[in-house]
């Protein structure tokens, strides 16, 4: 299509420049808010960050419901995507479709409902009630469990579809021939499916993972002030306390655990391919 390589470049340099002044150059603005205090750069805002018990219960608890999200995704994911690719194509069609539902409503309905699903006089409390597994309403919202499910339910989509890409990818033979040499289905899932899907695990798993961490509306809704998450606080930060600096601490290690985590699903991938 080109002649040469820098005709190419010439022509992406527009775009690239445009992407770099709009995107990437307030990101790195705001990120050095962090690291220049009183016009010297030292990392004593991280050190006065983590100095704070609040701050370390908010970073361990956004991070810990990062990984029970994509955990629990995964495993569902893939009992979920292994079905849907074993329906007829027609019914295939029609499941994907209602996966695919949720993610054409906006998060901030989904995450609303859940505040019907889980208040005192909503479903569940009324079905606890009716079972007579307790006397009076539970209180399920403005917890982490509220948020989890939230969560969950918000990126579970995400994870599903990516899984079914992987696993129709993958040779329709392979399973059939780890069963006729006598391997269990844990077996063909570990040593079979898991690395011929792991690409897919690996989108899922970011796209999970980053999601948790970055979200606002849920944990803000589901949580309130009970259960801070990093990106509540740094609403609060901005917000209320005006304090960009701390804002600024947030926003990078947010991106931090985001590319980690990429890189690590990335590596383990990599290792398990190789062995």
């Amino acid at each position: 299509m080109f002649q040469n390589r820098a005709e190419a470049l010439a022509l992406a340099l527009p775009a690239a420049v445009f992407a770099a002044l709009v995107f990437l150059l307030p990101v790195v603005v705001l990120l050095s808010e962090g690291f220049r205090i009183d016009g010297s750069w030292t990392l004593s805002a991280y050190t006065g960050f983590f100095s704070e018990s609040l701050n370390r219960t908010v970073f361990l608890r956004t991070f810990r419901l990062g990984l029970e999200v994509t955990a629990v995704s995964a495993v569902t994911g893939y009992a979920a995507a292994f079905a849907i690719v074993n329906l007829p194509p027609k019914g295939k069609g029609r499941v994907i479709g209602l996966v695919t539902l949720p993610l054409m409503i906006s998060p901030v309905a989904r995450t609303y409902a859940w505040i019907v699903i889980l208040g005192r006089t909503g479903i569940v409390n009324q079905a606890i009630q009716g079972l007579g597994l307790s006397d009076g309403p539970l209180r399920l919202l403005f917890t982490e469990t509220a948020v989890f499910i939230g969560l969950l339910q918000l990126f579970l989509p995400l994870m599903i579809l990516s899984l079914i890409s992987a696993l129709e990818n993958m040779p329709t033979d392979a399973i059939s021939a780890a069963r006729v040499l006598g391997a269990n289905w844990f077996q063909v899932f570990w040593k079979v499916i898991l690395p011929l899907t792991r690409e897919g695990l690996v989108v899922g798993g970011t796209l999970v993972f980053t999601g948790s961490l970055t979200a606002y509306i849920t944990p803000a809704v589901l949580g309130g002030s009970k259960v801070l998450m990093l990106e509540t606080l740094l609403y609060q930060q901005v917000s209320v306390a005006n304090n960009f600096v701390s804002a600024s601490v947030i926003a990078f290690m947010l991106i931090v655990m985001s590319f980690a985590a990429n890189i690590l699903l990335k590596r383990l991938a990599t290792a398990r391919n190789k062995r």
